[in-house]
This record gives structure tokens, C-alpha cells and sequence, in this order.
């Protein structure tokens, strides 16, 4: 992760702050940690197990879009004072620091950003939509180009009777797995050419977010949003979607209670890695404050707490946890399609310039 170096390192801010929280005797400190709906429910969880070992600090999670973190925090639009921010994709960390360092003369973080939790991009799709989609079992974007511009299954080899071809992505303007998936639709449109600016703003590239755009009404500004949309439409509204393995994983099991049959997941190849990553903030935050959160922090990073990120689908820090060893692993539960190590490329998400040029084009397309 190759975020930018605060003005003091790790190691003097942790010094400074306190290597372990120590609150006076009979306080309560009270901290608002922002985070992704990718991590809500995991969160949730780990909520209540940290306010157990650290009964002098009150956490409050706040749920947002990743992009809207970033947003809402340089633009002042909370009605609460965030602690602690976690967005999807560590990347989001560097544009909100670069957007910071231009507007003041302190650094936004106390410390470096730490990752927290993996998970990449990948593809699911109702069964017999999947198969008469990507008979071959792989996932091919020239082949869900065809289905978004014919816009018919009678028209792609599926049964008339299904009607509209419907595809599901989030609002690239508030979430970060809907920046990834434009991002790497737009690469596949390039055919190998480097990603840039430029490239970017050639008219295949275009013509397809135009040709996506009036595809998919009313995109959600979250992935968890999108994929409990996906299972309760069901086949005929919601066919084939781009979310976090992650959710993808854990969800499953709620499709088959939900519509008799679990979806089906697709690793894209290549897919884009994304880490959800935390950082402390400085603005106005105390010391005390600063110190409560980063112990949140630490506590995330513990292998009690990665473990439990793994039963949420979340793939470790760490590189070398055996995912089908943890109990409750999603990996053990003969997931359609889950592969513990999926053989396709992983990358690093575009870089900010990129997924802001991305966010441009998405909002010009008509």
C-alpha cells in the first residue's frame, strides 16, 4: 500500500500518543469510527467484543459509501466528529490526504493508515443466467459488453422468457467497488493498452459508459446495498452484478433462503485487490481521543479479530492464514465458484487520478 508518509512517523506518533490505552480512572472516552458497508456487519460484531476488553471507551460505527468518507470528511458534511475512518480501498486515504495537504497546513492522520482486512472484485450471476451468459464457466467483459448494449436475453442465447438483460454495479460517484469495476470494463475495452487519462477519454471508452450508464437505473451507493437489491429482485431484475468477494461470500446464504438457489460467483481475471484500511484522524481530535482510536485499531489487526473477518469473507493482513483452516471459513462451504486461490491476476487498484478521471467520464456519459 503505498500510501504517503505522514508528517511523523509511525513510531515517534505512537510513542507520543501512548504504546497502550490507559484511560484516567473512572472516565469514558467516546470515539466515531466511519466505515464502509463493506465491513458493517463484521463490525458489528467486533463492536461489542471490543467494548468488552476496553469497557472505558464507547465506539459508535458510522456506515458510508467509501468515496462519500473521503467527501464528507474534507468537506465537513458529518453531523458527528469521525475518529477513526475506514474506507474500502486504502487508495482513498491518499486522495483524501492529497486534498487535504492542499486546503491545510497539518496533516489529516495521526499516524500512517494501517490495512485492516482483503478482498477483491469479482462477478455474480443467477445460475442459468451465468451459464447462458458465460457458457465457458469463465467471466468475459466483451461478452457482458454484448448483453448491456443488446440489452434482451432472446437476443444473447437465453430463454425469451427472461426478458431485459438487467446488470447491477454501484454508483461510481459515492462507492468505491463501482469506480474498480468502470476502472477494469475500461481496461478490457483498451485491449491491453496502459491505462491513463488519455486512454481513457478515447471514444470506445465512452461510448461504452454511455452504453452502461443508460443500462442500470438508479445504481446504489453501496456494495452491501447492492447485493441485498440483487437477491431480493431476484433473476428477473437483478441477472449479473460486480461486488467484493467479501460480500459475495458472505451473502450467499441469504440468496438461497431468499430465491431457492444461491448465485453464482465469477473471479474476474485480471481483478483488482482492494484493502480496507484505517486511519486515526487529527482534526480535531484529542489526544485521548487519538489514543482510543488507534487502540481500536490495534485490536482489528489482532489474529482473534482477522480471524472473524475471515468468516465475513474477508481475506486476512496476514499472508500466511490458511482461509479454509478458521472456523465458520466460507471457504468450507462449497460456495459456488469461491476458489481460496483463484489462479486469475491480481492487481492494485487504479491510482486516484485514474478512478477520478473514471468518476468524470461516468457523470459526462449521457
Amino acid at each position: 500500500m503505498s500510501l504517503p508518509k505522514t508528517a511523523t512517523s509511525l513510531a515517534i506518533i505512537t510513542a507520543a500518543l501512548g504504546l497502550t490505552y490507559a484511560p484516567l480512572p473512572g472516565s469514558q472516552q467516546s470515539i466515531t469510527v466511519v466505515s464502509g458497508s463493506e465491513l458493517q456487519e463484521p463490525l458489528a460484531l467486533l463492536e461489542e467484543r471490543f467494548e468488552q476488553a476496553y469497557p472505558d471507551i464507547a465506539l459508535q460505527i458510522e456506515i458510508q459509501g467509501s468515496q462519500d468518507i473521503v467527501n464528507n470528511f474534507i468537506d465537513g458534511r458529518n453531523d458527528f466528529q469521525p475518529t477513526v475512518l475506514i474506507p474500502a480501498n486504502g487508495q482513498l486515504l491518499d486522495e483524501l490526504q492529497n486534498r487535504w495537504d492542499t486546503q491545510h497546513s497539518d496533516a489529516p492522520f495521526y499516524a500512517d493508515p494501517q490495512p485492516i482486512a482483503r478482498t477483491m472484485l469479482v462477478a455474480i450471476a443467477w445460475p442459468e443466467r451465468g451459464q447462458a451468459l458465460f457458457p465457458n464457466g469463465q467471466f468475459e467483459w466483451s461478452r457482458l459488453e454484448e448483453a448491456v448494449t443488446k440489452g434482451s436475453w432472446a437476443d444473447l442465447g437465453g430463454k425469451a422468457e427472461w426478458g431485459s438483460f438487467d446488470f447491477v454495479t454501484t454508483d461510481p460517484t459515492r462507492s468505491n467497488s463501482g469506480q474498480l469495476a468502470l476502472g477494469l470494463w475500461a481496461q478490457s475495452e483498451l485491449a491491453g493498452q496502459p491505462l491513463s487519462p488519455s486512454a481513457l477519454n478515447s471514444p470506445a471508452v465512452e461510448s461504452l459508459f454511455s452504453t452502461v450508464k443508460k443500462s442500470v437505473y438508479q445504481p446504489p451507493r453501496s456494495t452491501d446495498i447492492l447485493l441485498q437489491e440483487f437477491i431480493t429482485r431476484g433473476p428477473n431484475d437483478a441477472d449479473i452484478a460486480i461486488v467484493y468477494e467479501s460480500i459475495a461470500l458472505h451473502r450467499w446464504e441469504q440468496a438461497t433462503t431468499t430465491q431457492g438457489t444461491p448465485y453464482r460467483i465469477y473471479y474476474l481475471d485480471p481483478t483488482v485487490e482492494t484493502v480496507s484500511t484505517a486511519a486515526v484522524v487529527q482534526h480535531n481530535i484529542s489526544k485521548a481521543e487519538a489514543r482510543a482510536g488507534q487502540a481500536f485499531v490495534d485490536f482489528l489487526i489482532e489474529p482473534e479479530q482477522q480471524a472473524v473477518f475471515v468468516q465475513f469473507g474477508f481475506r486476512p493482513t496476514g499472508p500466511d492464514t490458511d482461509l479454509a483452516a478458521v472456523t465458520d471459513s466460507p471457504w468450507n462451504q462449497d460456495i459456488p465458484g469461491a476458489e481460496a486461490s483463484p489462479s486469475g491476476q491480481v492487481a492494485e487498484p487504479p491510482n486516484r487520478q485514474l478512478l477520478t478521471e473514471v468518476i468524470r467520464l461516468w457523470q459526462r456519459a449521457n
